[in-house]
Protein backbone atom coordinates (compact mmCIF):
# COMPACT_ATOMS: atom_id res chain seq x y z
CA UNK A 1 0.00 0.00 0.00
CA UNK A 2 2.75 2.48 0.93
CA UNK A 3 4.52 1.73 -2.34
CA UNK A 4 1.39 2.60 -4.32
CA UNK A 5 1.01 5.86 -2.38
CA UNK A 6 4.66 6.73 -3.04
CA UNK A 7 4.24 5.99 -6.74
CA UNK A 8 1.07 8.08 -6.92
CA UNK A 9 2.80 11.02 -5.21
CA UNK A 10 5.78 10.69 -7.55
CA UNK A 11 3.38 10.73 -10.52
CA UNK A 12 1.80 13.92 -9.15
CA UNK A 13 5.22 15.58 -8.83
CA UNK A 14 6.38 14.35 -12.25
CA UNK A 15 3.45 13.30 -14.47
CA UNK A 16 5.67 12.09 -17.30
CA UNK A 17 8.30 9.98 -15.52
CA UNK A 18 6.91 9.44 -12.03
CA UNK A 19 9.05 7.07 -9.96
CA UNK A 20 11.35 6.38 -12.87
CA UNK A 21 12.32 10.06 -12.93
CA UNK A 22 13.15 9.98 -9.21
CA UNK A 23 15.12 6.76 -9.60
CA UNK A 24 17.01 8.18 -12.58
CA UNK A 25 17.89 11.33 -10.66
CA UNK A 26 19.14 9.33 -7.69
CA UNK A 27 21.17 7.06 -9.99
CA UNK A 28 22.83 10.12 -11.53
CA UNK A 29 23.72 11.38 -8.07
CA UNK A 30 25.21 7.98 -7.20
CA UNK A 31 27.27 7.99 -10.40
CA UNK A 32 28.65 11.48 -9.69
CA UNK A 33 29.46 10.61 -6.08
CA UNK A 34 31.17 7.35 -7.08
CA UNK A 35 33.29 9.26 -9.58
CA UNK A 36 34.20 11.85 -6.95
CA UNK A 37 35.10 9.05 -4.52
CA UNK A 38 37.32 7.36 -7.11
CA UNK A 39 39.11 10.67 -7.77
CA UNK A 40 39.62 11.26 -4.03
CA UNK A 41 40.94 7.72 -3.54
CA UNK A 42 43.32 8.11 -6.48
CA UNK A 43 44.54 11.42 -5.02
CA UNK A 44 45.14 9.75 -1.66
CA UNK A 45 47.18 6.99 -3.30
CA UNK A 46 49.10 9.57 -5.33
CA UNK A 47 49.92 11.54 -2.17
CA UNK A 48 51.03 8.37 -0.36
CA UNK A 49 53.31 7.47 -3.25
CA UNK A 50 54.80 10.97 -3.29
CA UNK A 51 55.31 10.83 0.48
CA UNK A 52 56.97 7.42 0.23
CA UNK A 53 59.14 8.63 -2.63
CA UNK A 54 60.23 11.65 -0.58
CA UNK A 55 61.23 9.36 2.30
CA UNK A 56 63.55 7.49 -0.04
CA UNK A 57 64.75 10.62 -1.77
CA UNK A 58 68.03 10.32 -3.69
CA UNK A 59 69.22 13.55 -2.01
CA UNK A 60 70.24 11.65 1.12
CA UNK A 61 74.01 11.61 1.86
CA UNK A 62 74.20 7.83 1.42
CA UNK A 63 73.07 8.04 -2.20
CA UNK A 64 75.83 8.80 -4.69
CA UNK A 65 73.44 9.97 -7.45
CA UNK A 66 72.80 13.58 -8.27
CA UNK A 67 69.46 14.99 -7.03
CA UNK A 68 68.82 16.57 -10.40
CA UNK A 69 68.87 13.13 -12.04
CA UNK A 70 66.28 11.70 -9.66
CA UNK A 71 63.21 10.25 -11.34
CA UNK A 72 59.86 9.74 -9.63
CA UNK A 73 58.85 6.18 -8.84
CA UNK A 74 55.86 6.65 -11.12
CA UNK A 75 53.52 9.43 -12.09
CA UNK A 76 49.87 8.64 -11.47
CA UNK A 77 47.73 11.41 -12.91
CA UNK A 78 44.08 10.48 -13.26
CA UNK A 79 41.81 11.95 -15.90
CA UNK A 80 38.07 11.91 -15.34
CA UNK A 81 35.61 12.44 -18.15
CA UNK A 82 33.62 15.42 -16.92
CA UNK A 83 30.98 15.00 -19.66
CA UNK A 84 29.66 11.75 -18.18
CA UNK A 85 28.24 13.54 -15.10
CA UNK A 86 25.05 14.65 -16.80
CA UNK A 87 24.36 11.54 -18.87
CA UNK A 88 21.50 9.33 -17.87
CA UNK A 89 20.53 5.78 -18.68
CA UNK A 90 16.88 6.86 -18.94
Amino acid sequence: MSSMVYEANARVRDPVYGCVGAISSLQQQIDVLQTQLAVAQAEAVHLRVRQTASLYSPTSPTNSGSPSQAKPIFDMDMVVDQNSYGDSMW
